[in-house]
């Protein structure tokens, strides 16, 4: 049975969390023949006041803009 543990620092809408749930699930049923129902997958949502990188909270730290995958998609094509 396939345990997969993610951890994100800071937070993911529950909407997010299901389809990181069933991407993860599906690429483990085609790439390992395991049946949907043995995988398990937990998320567990830290606060960035309670992780730290590079000797800095990454609270402390400038926010990212993370990209959309259309606008990663866009920034990817070639000019």
């Amino acid at each position: 049975m396939p345990f997969v543990d993610i951890r994100l620092a800071g937070t993911a809408t529950r909407a997010q969390k299901a389809a990181i749930v069933a991407d993860v699930t599906q690429s483990l049923v085609e790439r390992l023949g395991k049946p949907a129902a043995a995988v398990q997958v937990v998320i567990s949502e830290i606060s960035t006041e309670n992780y730290g990188a590079a000797g800095q909270l990454l609270a402390d730290r400038a926010p990212v803009v993370a990209l959309s995958r259309e606008d990663a998609n866009v920034a990817d094509t070639p000019r």
